[in-house]
């Protein structure tokens, strides 16, 4: 049982009969936590090491949370929930793993002789400044272990509750590298109710950037995901890019959907649902893969390319550390699960 190791109790008929066998499940019904199952653990790792063959400009992540309350119907994280044997779709969504002790873990493990110093990376599973942060406070905590070790960090969020940490985070930046990124895929209302349910709206993603800018962090918007016939027409793409620059952002990043295993089945439930004229059209440009075609992410990015050229926000202004970009695989499930 992939439970086993994150008991909370040494006797086992203390704890609540549930699937996460030993640990601590709290069910919130109120108006600010209706619907969500807070599953509380001790988790006996937090600092993730990233496959030395992934592509991405980090090599260490911590993930305070499994699941994910924003309920996006793309979210490339969905499969990893079926390593703690729980379902890729509403469980995702409402079931939310919390490591409660993630900043103890982290000051114990930043401080062995073995530790590097390396950039972490954080949001780049689920959002670490989702709806149940705002209850547990887990970033506090882990902000100022990484500031007391001055070791270098980027945040990737939906969330406008980085805002509450806008102090903590100033403070890191006069001892390491820090640096964010928003996530703004396109600028729709309807769109965004449709597939990003529990998110804050994209302006209001936009003004956490200009207020993270503000205040001498940099900041970028990662446009993603940019979805097949939905998001990805030259005007909404430009138009996208414009309001990612006028909100200050130093960089803009596009990446194409990748409809990974669970997010597949899910998303694709949901085209079906939706707009069932483009499930043909989904089907020709992804096949049996998670990614679509070259020829069309190669165009997308041409677009952005140009736009981001146009509007001054082509990454020409360095930055101290990169924002962090999703992985193109899910994570691995690491030692502590």
């Amino acid at each position: 049982m992939r439970w086993e190791p994150l008991r909370l109790f040494d006797d086992e008929s203390a704890a609540p009969p549930l699937i996460a066998r030993g640990a601590v499940t709290r069910t919130f019904d109120t108006p600010e936590f209706a619907g969500l199952t807070f599953y509380e653990i001790h988790a006996k790792s937090i600092i993730n090491t990233v496959s030395a063959a992934s592509a991405v400009p980090f090599g260490h992540t911590i993930n305070p949370y499994r699941g994910c309350s924003h309920a996006c119907v793309y979210c490339f994280a969905r499969k990893t929930h079926e390593y703690l044997d729980l379902g890729y779709g509403e469980d995702f969504d409402s079931k939310i793993i919390v490591k409660v002790n993630a900043a103890q873990r982290l000051r114990a493990e930043l401080a062995r002789p073995s530790w590097s110093g390396a950039p972490i990376a954080m949001g780049t599973n689920v959002d670490c400044y989702q709806r149940a942060e705002g209850r547990y406070r887990l970033m506090p905590g882990i902000i100022s272990a990484l500031t007391d070790h001055a070791n270098p960090f980027s945040i990737l969020t939906k969330g406008t509750l980085i805002l509450r940490d806008l102090e903590l985070l100033a403070h890191a930046a006069t001892v390491t590298d820090v640096s964010a990124a928003v996530s703004v895929g396109f600028l729709d209302p309807a769109l965004w109710r449709a597939v990003e349910p529990g998110t804050p709206r994209p302006s209001s993603r936009l003004d956490v950037c200009a207020r993270l800018n503000d205040s001498g962090i940099d900041c970028g918007v990662l446009m993603a995901p940019i979805l097949p016939y939905l998001t990805d027409s030259p005007e909404a793409l430009r138009s996208a890019v414009s309001a990612c620059a006028d909100a200050g952002a130093v960089s803009v990043t596009g990446i194409v959907l990748h409809l990974r295993p669970g997010a597949r089945e899910w998303y694709s439930d949901w085209l079906r649902r939706e707009h069932p004229h483009l499930v043909e059209p989904y089907r020709r440009l992804y096949g049996t893969g998670s990614y679509a075609r070259r020829d069309y992410r190669d165009h997308v990015s041409a677009l952005i390319r140009q736009y981001t050229r146009e509007f001054g926000v082509d990454g020409r202004r360095r930055h101290r550390t990169p924002p962090p970009t999703p992985p193109p695989e899910p994570e691995a499930p690491p030692t502590l699960f």
